[in-house]
């Protein structure tokens, strides 16, 4: 059965999927409650595997095909583990304009990975979205919870490694 599986949390770090039987618990018999139920699971996790999904569509009866829709069409949701920090580059029109492309290479080469990929020591993912909602501060950039704009290439690379030599004093 799925739920004997051992997964693995976007940390690295073992899990059992009955781990996550109480949040399956408070949603299951609520319609319309797919989306809170994925958003309280990935919290945990940190993604949403395929184990997970699989042990969710048995355990509440929504379809595997739901679950994959939702976990797909929103941005929030990630099938892939995610880093602690996830750079997010706005690739909206201001920032296009304002040479997104050229911030988002600087950090791929920065972080020697490519967008929509992890690190390995799983510190950082890179993402490209369509707006962050800062036009009049193009080319922005967002990670987690900070949003940096008008940036440079350079800049760009400089918060990285500020962020990397901040965590190495931390350890």
């Amino acid at each position: 059965m799925a739920h004997q599986c051992r997964c693995e949390k976007s940390n690295g770090e073992e899990f059992n999927l009955s781990e996550i039987s109480d949040i399956i618990d408070r949603y299951k018999n609520y319609t319309g409650a797919t989306i809170p139920l994925l958003q309280e699971i990935q919290k945990r996790f940190g993604y949403l595997s395929e184990d997970v999904l699989d042990y969710i569509s048995e355990a509440t009866g929504i379809q595997l095909s739901q679950l994959y829709g939702v976990a797909t069409f929103y941005s929030q949701f990630s099938l892939i583990p995610v880093g602690k920090n996830v750079v997010s580059v706005c690739h909206g029109t201001a920032c296009h304009v304002s040479g997104a492309k050229k911030i988002t290479e600087a950090l791929a080469d920065e972080l020697g990975i490519e967008e929509d990929e992890t690190t390995h020591d799983r510190q950082f993912t890179l993402k490209s979205v369509a707006c962050l909602g800062a036009c009049s501060l193009a080319p922005v950039m967002r990670i987690n919870n900070e949003t940096y704009g008008r940036l440079t290439p350079k800049e760009a690379r400089e918060i990285i490694r500020n962020m990397r030599s901040k965590k190495k004093t931390l350890n």
